[in-house]
């Protein structure tokens, strides 16, 4: 990647003194990211980019954002959310009334369980994100889970379970009417 190169330069790294000063630039370039993710996906729901005059009289355009503390793998985080107009936004990345953010793994698994095909996903990915995931990378990633989803299918059964039954009924007269069924297992 010419990007990394362009990050592992001699001149790049010789503004960090310390650890913590990559800690830092990280935790920072990750809220980015999110950020970027996040203004990708408000363009892909409004069918324009940001300062487009395709927004002029659309019936619905950006309507500023709003601070959101987030968990990531980088530790704790405050984004800017951006917001649309008529509040129709509901973000994928970093899903409203969630402080995790989505990452592109668990995105690709359930775009995966919900039907795509990996070429879909990879395009989907592409079109909204602007990120380049190979179909092996998604398809390395969709194998797992669906391997561990037929190990947890074929897993023996054990000879005895437990099932705690319980009805609620209420007799008025001659009829009975179940009011309430409680099954565990």
């Amino acid at each position: 990647m010419d990007i990394l190169k362009e990050f592992l330069s001699k001149e790049f790294l010789s503004q960090f003194q310390t650890g913590e000063d990559v800690t830092i630039f990280m935790k920072e370039l990750h809220t980015r990211v999110y950020e970027q993710m996040l203004e990708a996906e408000l363009d892909n729901h409004l069918g324009y980019e940001k300062h487009s005059n395709q927004g002029n009289h659309s019936g619905n355009s950006r309507n500023g954002s709003y601070k959101k503390q987030i968990q990531t793998e980088m530790g704790e985080s405050v984004i800017q959310v951006p917001c649309d107009w008529v509040g129709e936004f509901e973000p994928i990345v970093v899903p409203k009334y969630q402080s995790r953010g989505l990452s592109i793994e668990r995105l690709a698994i359930s775009l995966y369980a919900k039907g795509m095909s990996v070429t879909d996903i990879e395009s989907e990915i592409q079109e909204i994100y602007g990120i380049n995931l190979s179909t092996s990378a998604i398809s390395i990633i969709t194998n797992k889970v669906s391997q561990a989803a037929t190990e947890w299918q074929n897993q023996p059964l054990e000879s005895l379970y437990m099932i705690v039954w319980m009805a609620l009924y209420s007799k008025s007269g001659k009829t009975a009417t179940r009011l309430f069924t409680y099954v565990e297992v």
